[in-house]
């Protein structure tokens, strides 16, 4: 009978499918390997299949236990936003928000939201990063933030709620002194022109792209930690790259940065991403949480530009 599933047995299950034996599994759950290969033997008596092959040295997932395993993650990740949510409803205010931003998103933006948290809250301390890339996801997962600010689809994960803010636009900029600000008019920089001369870009601060490059052109590269620098740099006309556009807006108005005259980097030189606020799905959002969300959300949307026709959202962040 499906009706006598525990959780405990679905929790069991998943982590030993993830440790790789009954005895780590145990040790992660802090239990006696007896009791562990005890659960797993219940659920599959309850679902009448074998969920593991003990043949050899490790137990090793069986066909039905491959295809069962996503579903009992779906269901523990589940009940966990339950919890979260119960919890956050029946608790009092935070004494802290941390907050953790991508570097693409509009920091003024962050602000407003934050003076409208302190004026509801005043009470709440805030503490605040600012990291490119896989720094805003991994600081969730880490639990070294409550909320944070992700741009881009590359770091999704599905221990991870995501609510759609708003586009975020980058626009390849060069210094109006370096040598790409002035070529012939009517000639287009191609990919080969880019890869001749340095990009700046920026690292990702976490593992989570380790072997992966995201919009580098050039095999020639200056990899910074922080878009400062990276703006600094461009402007000095040490090379090339992308920066959000509400952070070059001035510039390029005031000639100190052109945008490249080239279609390999989107239409006018630009690429749009979303924007998105993020939380743990296990973690509860307390009050001031919930307030500053709210606040970012009704601030992002009245900054928001226009769309422009025909333009599709990428998928990637590059540095």
């Amino acid at each position: 009978m499906l009706d006598a599933l525990t959780l405990d047995q679905l929790r069991t299950f998943v982590t030993v499918a993830e440790a790789g034996s009954f005895r780590a599994g145990a040790a992660r759950l802090a239990r006696v390997q007896s009791a562990v290969s005890h659960a797993i033997a219940n659920l599959e008596a309850e679902l009448r299949l074998q969920l593991f092959d003990r043949a050899g040295h490790r137990p090793v997932l069986t066909e039905e236990g491959r295809a069962l395993l996503a579903n009992a993650r779906d269901i523990l990740l589940r009940v966990d936003a339950m919890r979260a949510r119960a919890r956050g409803l029946g608790e009092g205010v935070e004494l802290e928000l941390s907050l953790i931003v991508d570097t693409l998103f509009p920091i003024a933006a962050v602000g407003a939201a934050l003076v409208a948290l302190r004026a509801a809250y005043p009470s709440v301390a805030i503490r605040m990063a600012v990291e490119p890339m896989g720094g805003p996801p991994a600081a969730l997962l880490e639990r070294r933030s409550t909320l944070a600010i992700m741009v881009g689809e590359d770091f999704r994960d599905p221990r991870l709620a995501l609510e759609a803010l708003a586009a975020v636009e980058q626009v390849a900029v060069v210094a109006a002194s370096h040598p790409l600000a002035r070529r012939p008019p009517g000639a287009a920089i191609g990919v080969a022109d880019l890869a001749d001369h340095l990009q700046i870009v920026l690292s990702d601060p976490s593992a989570l792209s380790e072997g992966r490059d995201f919009g580098v052109l050039s095999p020639e590269t200056c990899r910074v930690g922080g878009q400062d620098t990276k703006h600094a740099l461009i402007l000095s006309g040490l090379g090339w790259g992308r920066l959000p556009s509400w952070l070059v807006a001035r510039d390029l108005r005031d000639g100190r940065l052109v945008r490249l005259d080239t279609r390999a980097l989107g239409r006018d030189a630009t690429t749009r991403y979303e924007a998105y606020l993020a939380y743990r799905l296990d973690e509860p959002l307390g009050p001031a949480a919930r307030h500053f969300g709210a606040a970012l959300r009704r601030i992002a949307a009245a900054a928001a530009p226009p769309r422009r026709p025909g333009r599709a959202a990428r998928t990637a962040s590059p540095g």
